[in-house]
């Protein structure tokens, strides 16, 4: 990382918990002149920022905390912060959307730096197991900038694709419906039975983890701060974690000897029971 000035780094700070930063977005934070982000999220850095200068907005305003960002870091080191991953329904694609209707090219002033974080879904999974043992799909349910039908479509193709489903932003003060029929949707693909995990403010003060199934999904509280997984047909409990299988069991005895039919190293032969793609937890 540079330390020259007019550089732009945009920061995921993970959860917010000093022990899931990692030491790059802590150095970012430290190293930077000037500090740019949400109100929510600058109080949970508060104890980095002495003799910073800091800009702070509130809730949707987010294209003037970008537009903040880029005309400071011309001169300055400037972290713009961003709860989970920045690049993961964070700011950092508003960045490059300010950084190109200005006209800016590689090479100008500020550059750009990006410092990954642990985004929700990975905070969310390893709170209650491993429920992203495989394939995966996150969806976003606020529709504030993108239209429901496109939402609802999306949903519907990675439910009937047997994706495990992360639920972001999956509901507000005025926003209730859309998790109402995000269920409705993914239980046309999956039984009442389907392991759901359901995370508030994971590893803040007020974290609440729940394990359920999709058919008792709406029976809990569901918020804005709550990240929803729904598993995929494959998801299992066990012990009260949520396992989603990589697929060994296709493959392989428990001694770890390869199935009759099957080689290792060798692309999976769908002959034998427990393969993915079965349907028998799914809806008639």
């Amino acid at each position: 990382m540079t330390e020259s000035n007019g550089v732009l780094t945009v920061v995921g700070i993970g959860p917010g918990h000093d022990d899931h930063v990692t030491p790059a977005a802590l150095r970012a934070i430290q190293t930077a002149d000037v500090v740019v982000g949400y109100s929510t999220y600058i109080k949970l850095v508060e104890h980095l920022l002495d003799g910073k200068t800091v800009i702070r907005t509130g809730m949707t305003e987010e294209i003037a905390r970008a537009k903040a960002a880029v005309e400071e870091a011309r001169t300055q080191r400037v972290a713009l912060i961003s709860s989970g991953d920045a690049g993961v329904y964070g700011t950092a694609s508003l960045v490059f959307q300010v950084l190109r209707d200005g006209g800016w090219k590689a090479g100008d002033l500020p550059s750009i730096e990006i410092v990954p974080g642990m985004t929700a879904l990975n905070s969310t999974a390893s709170l209650v197991g491993a429920p992203l043992g495989h394939d995966f799909a996150a969806i976003s349910l606020s529709d504030l900038l993108t239209p429901w039908p496109v939402i609802a479509r999306r949903i519907e193709a990675a439910a009937g694709a047997d994706f495990v489903i992360g639920l972001y932003n999956p509901a507000s003060g005025r926003r209730t419906r859309q998790i109402v029929e995000a269920q409705e949707i993914i239980s046309r693909h999956r039984g009442a039975d389907t392991p759901v995990a359901l995370v508030k403010s994971a590893y803040r003060k007020r974290q609440q983890v729940v394990v359920s199934t999709l058919g008792e999904l709406l029976n809990h509280e569901i918020g804005m701060l709550t990240t929803v997984l729904v598993g995929s047909s494959q998801t299992y409990l066990f012990e009260g974690y949520m396992v989603t299988p990589r697929g060994y069991d296709n493959k392989y005895t428990p001694q770890g000897v390869a199935k009759p039919g099957q080689t290792p190293g060798r692309s999976l032969v769908l002959k034998h029971e427990g393969s993915f793609g079965d349907k028998s937890h799914q809806k008639v």
